[in-house]
Formats: C-alpha cells, structure tokens, sequence
C-alpha cells in the first residue's frame, strides 16, 4: 500500500495528512473549498517546521514528506490511483454519503474506503459506497500527530484482510491501535460524550467554574485535560452532532445538555 487520499482538509484531514506522509506514504489531500486546502497546506507546513525545531523529525523527513504530499479539489483523479481513502468529512451523513459515492465511482476495484467517523455505522457508510468488505472506520484522534492511537472499527460485512491491512498502516504512521466490532460512538467516544454533557450539567447547577471541572477531572482522574478543554479542541458542532447521533441510536443517557446546543 503505497497510495493514500485523505478527504476532508479540516483538523482532522490534514492531521491525518501529516501522519501518512511522514510515515512514507505517498498522500493526496481532498476537499472542496481551496481556501481550506490552502490553510491546510499551511497548517501542515508549520507542523513540521515544529518537528525540526523540536528535533522530532529531521530536515531531510520533512522535505521527502512535504513532496509525499499533494492538495486538490478533483476526487475522482486522485482516487483513481488510491490504494487507500480516509474519508475525514464532518459528522453529516448527507456529507458521507456524496463521498463514497464519488469514491464508488472513481476509485480502483483494489482500494480500501476508511471513514475516520468518531461515531456513526461503518456498515452504513459502507453502503454508500457499494464494496462492504473493503470498508472501515480508522477513528484517529485530534491532535493527531500526538495521539498515539486508531480505533479501527470493522463492519459487519468488513473482510478479514481489509483489517489486517489497516491496521498495518496505521502502526505504519506509529499507532497502536484497539479493533473492535461496530456499536454506535465504539469505546471512546460514548465515554467521552457522557463526561462531557455531564460537565455542562455540573456547570448549569452551579457546581464550579469550567476551569475548577477542568483541574478536578484532569488531576483528581488523571485526565490529560478536562472535558472543556477537550469540548474546545474537538469543537462544539462535532460534540454536538456526535450526541445527536448518540442519543437517537443509544436512547436518553446521551440526551443533549441545552446549553451545549446553545452554544
């Protein structure tokens, strides 16, 4: 597997871009909107201006990395030549599903689709797509280039080779990885989704400041940060259309804080 395309230039699109490419892979970044392929470009460049200033990556990686790396609004011709797709769109599935349609269309017969879907059906993506056993979820987590691990995610019609496959790549990008069977949010998520709006309710009944949560969770539970902190990196509308999700397949424990959908 020498050939990725990751679709979707947002946060976490061109985190995952960064991953591939530094990792040897030959890495095509997606999306609609060239003013967002351009802050992507960008945000990846500083991302390994960063790495050489830290001593992490060495000036030699970055620059075979940075021309492992291409940006394009045309789909259908980089995915021609995939070998894999990392569909890294919002948590929409109208938005899903006009990808893997596109992909379903252009895409070789040999390819793998991969949905870095933090909570929805990967069979159900994989419909959209129309070759079940070669669809995954690869849930990267942001930031990705400090997150050590993929939650790889197999659907019901998901093939044995397509996971040993993924998961190669992804130790490939230095990732250790969990391979669990499909369930609305997986394991991270749905934990992470009920410390969340429970923080919104200890907030609304007084109970302290966002920042006393905050430190409470992250030095009395050992959290790396609070549920806050974390609500602001992966940003209010992902939280929001991942409960959404969440309480229409999981019932009432995921029910939405009125002050998340608020804000």
């Amino acid at each position: 597997m020498n050939e990725i395309v990751v679709v979707g230039s947002g946060v976490m699109g061109r985190g995952i871009a960064y991953a591939a490419a530094i990792s040897g892979f030959q890495t095509s970044v997606a999306d609609v909107s060239t003013s967002a392929l351009k802050s992507a470009e960008e945000a990846i460049q500083e991302l390994f201006k960063k790495g050489v200033a830290r001593g992490k990556v060495s000036e030699k990686e970055a620059d075979v990395a940075l021309g492992q790396l291409s940006f394009t609004q045309d789909l259908e011709v980089v995915a021609k030549s995939a070998d894999l797709v990392i569909e890294a769109v919002p948590e929409k599935a109208e938005l899903k599903q006009q990808v893997f349609e596109t992909l379903a269309r252009s895409a070789k017969a040999s390819c793998i689709f991969a949905t870095n879907t933090s909570t929805m059906s990967p069979t159900e993506i994989a419909s959209y797509g129309g070759r079940p056993e070669q669809t995954i979820a690869m849930h990267f987590f942001n930031p990705v280039h400090k997150m050590p691990l993929v939650e790889i995610v197999r659907g019901l019609e998901t093939s044995d080779k397509t996971v040993e496959q993924i998961e190669f790549v992804a130790r490939t990008m230095g990732k250790e990885t969990v391979t669990i069977k499909e369930f609305p949010g997986f394991v991270t998520s749905r934990m992470s989704a009920l410390v969340g709006n429970e923080a919104f309710y200890m907030l609304q009944e007084g109970l302290g400041t966002a920042e006393e949560i905050d430190k409470a969770i992250k030095l009395g539970l050992n959290y790396p940060m609070g549920p806050f902190e974390l609500a602001d990196l992966v940003g209010l509308d992902a939280r929001l259309n991942n409960l959404r999700y969440l309480h229409e397949k999981l019932g009432e424990k995921y029910v939405l804080h009125h002050c998340l959908n608020s804000m």
